[in-house]
């Protein structure tokens, strides 16, 4: 580590993605339906904000194809995984051009796809973006929320997929 000329550390991105690789986090699938055809992207950086009002945010980096679209959308709808759906995860952290092929969703209260077989979902309406160095912090106000699959979630933790018994 080394400092630059506003004395603030210089920190390596290889070693800061090590590092926050040690903290295990769950994996989503945040989706919206843009002007003409559904968006999808998988997301690790997933949060809930306030109970009043309900929100809850992820990061989406500023250079992201879905950003666009799902901001013009104005929703999006958060797709909690289950531990068995790593198939589905890639295609959506893919850059496939229609990462919906195939997949038979339906429409949250907002129009914003939800996944076959997920733990969960929240569905929202985009309430403030806040960009914060090379990524938007989306922060979606929530219109719908469901349990709908009681399986163990998917979690990603030291680079690597896995899941939490229960």
């Amino acid at each position: 580590m080394s400092q630059d000329q506003d004395d603030h550390p210089t920190i390596d991105g290889a070693d800061f993605r090590q590092v926050l690789g040690h903290f295990p986090t769950g994996v989503t699938v945040v989706t919206a339906v843009g002007s003409d055809r559904p968006i999808g992207v998988a997301i690790g950086s997933f949060a809930s904000i306030s109970l009043d009002p309900p929100l809850v945010g992820f990061f989406l980096g500023t250079t992201s194809g879905s950003w666009g679209p799902m901001r013009e959308a104005g929703h999006f709808c958060v797709n909690v995984l289950c531990h068995d759906q790593l198939e589905l995860c890639g295609t959506m952290a893919s850059k496939a051009d229609d990462k919906f092929s195939g997949i038979q969703w339906r429409p949250a209260s907002t129009g914003a796809p939800i996944l076959p077989d997920v733990h969960a979902i929240i569905d929202c309406t985009i309430d403030q973006v806040v960009e914060l160095g090379d990524h938007n912090l989306i922060v979606g106000r929530v219109q719908q929320l469901e349990t709908l699959r009681d399986a163990p979630p998917m979690v990603f933790y030291k680079g690597q997929y896995g899941s939490f018994g229960g």
